[in-house]
């Protein structure tokens, strides 16, 4: 009868690693699963490591989708590791079936390599915790906590859901700011055109007709004369100015300066202000109810809220947390949080529903986003199309109404 080293979480989420003789390792999950176990990987006693998934030897033969990692690779592989370990596959197993259907390169290769560090005995954790740029704090408690509980897949399970949310509040967002910006561009692009193409035709016309031209139409003609000997050196400067713009905005003062900026804007201030309320009361539901401790909650949701300004508050919050006060208290009295939240997560904690509560508001304030992004992008569509249909009626009148003069003299003159 073969013998195979098995690796599990017991009740107290101890991870314990023992030897036993079973008929196969089916039999042997079967058996270790009945007990209320979770199985974490199996491997025969003669060989040192499962056979490599045969992807993993051949990855350079391998056709990807595309190189970069993008949130909904994360998604799907969250979901397919649910879905697999909810099923009594092995974490290991798991891992190796998700490996081969990676349509990620990049991805590809960590997850390759967090295979290979789980199938040297580390855990899942450990294991992301190698690569902190894909699996940030927020995956790695989580997991830690799944795994010290033996809640992996209800945990990973949570985890999907969130970050399913926060990809269609995203893509909610992104809808709203393309199509005007698409227009823009446009626009644009037609001014641009008129510019280096048509303008100079038309000012050759009107200098060989040597007719005297209105004053909108010179001033067009110069404004286009300028752009076009200037074309390289005004693309050279926008490209520049974004560039450095970009640079200053990601040092730490830079930005705090653009973080006030956009908190100063009317109305784009205020929901820009509950985007991130909504980020991080979500992240705090998940991970309260996923049992992290509340003080590393708040440490965790300081680093992932992308906010400077909120961060800090959230830090402060903590220090008064540890103090032994409760969390709706300190969050009133930083002036930044909404009333309705602080309201609501009173009484969650009164209630014992603190994760409930949180994510009650993470939920409202998502709607309360999403509804003002949409209403936005009805309102400037319109904006967009008579601003475009203005600009371009403006060239296209000071380009012919020299013409209808000739004409008219023309005419006259018969």
């Amino acid at each position: 009868m073969p013998k195979f080293r098995y690796t599990f979480k017991n009740l107290r989420g101890e991870t314990i690693t023992e030897e036993v003789e079973a008929f196969s390792k089916e039999s042997l999950i079967q058996d270790v699963q009945k007990k209320g176990l979770f199985l974490l990987k199996v491997v025969p006693v003669e060989m040192k490591t499962e056979q490599k998934p045969k992807s993993a030897s051949k990855s350079g033969e391998r056709k990807f989708h595309h190189n970069k990692i993008k949130l909904s690779d994360l998604i799907v592989f969250s979901r397919q590791l649910v879905t697999m370990l909810e099923s009594g596959v092995t974490l290991l197993r798991s891992l190796q079936v998700i490996l081969d259907q990676m349509e990620s390169k990049k991805l590809y290769a960590i997850l390759h390599d967090v295979t290979a560090s789980v199938e040297e005995g580390s855990s899942l954790s450990e294991s992301m915790a190698r690569h902190p740029k894909t699996f940030n704090q927020f995956w790695i408690s989580l997991v830690e906590v799944g795994e010290t509980a033996g809640t992996l897949p209800k945990v990973l399970n949570k985890l999907s859901f969130y970050l399913e949310q926060q990809a269609a509040f995203r893509s909610t967002i992104m809808s709203a700011i393309i199509y005007p910006a698409v227009l823009f561009c446009v626009c644009m692009g037609a001014i641009s055109f008129f510019a280096l193409f048509v303008g100079p035709r038309f000012e050759n016309i009107f200098s060989s007709m040597n007719v005297q031209l209105p004053l909108i139409t010179k001033v067009l003609l110069t404004t286009f004369r300028i752009i076009k000997k200037n074309f390289l050196f005004i693309l050279m400067g926008i490209g520049g100015g974004v560039f450095m713009l970009n640079k200053y905005i990601k040092t730490k003062s830079g930005k705090k300066s653009f973080e006030n900026f956009l908190f100063s804007l009317p109305s784009i201030g205020n929901i820009y202000r509950l985007i991130i309320v909504e980020r991080f009361t979500s992240q705090m539901a998940i991970l309260v109810d996923s049992g992290v401790p509340i003080l590393q909650a708040l440490d965790i949701s300081s680093r992932l809220v992308d906010n400077s300004t909120c961060a800090k508050i959230i830090l402060d919050i903590k220090d008064k947390v540890r103090q032994g006060e409760l969390l709706a208290a300190p969050m009133q009295e930083t002036g930044f949080f909404p009333g309705m939240a602080i309201q609501m997560i009173t009484v969650g904690e009164e209630t014992g529903e603190l994760s409930k509560m949180l994510k009650h508001v993470a939920e409202f304030y998502q709607q309360t986003v999403e509804t003002f992004m949409k209403r936005i992008g009805t309102l400037i569509e319109p904006v967009m199309l008579i601003f475009m249909g203005g600009i371009i009626g403006v060239i296209v009148a000071a380009m012919f109404m020299p013409m209808f003069n000739i004409s008219q003299l023309g005419g006259g003159g018969g």
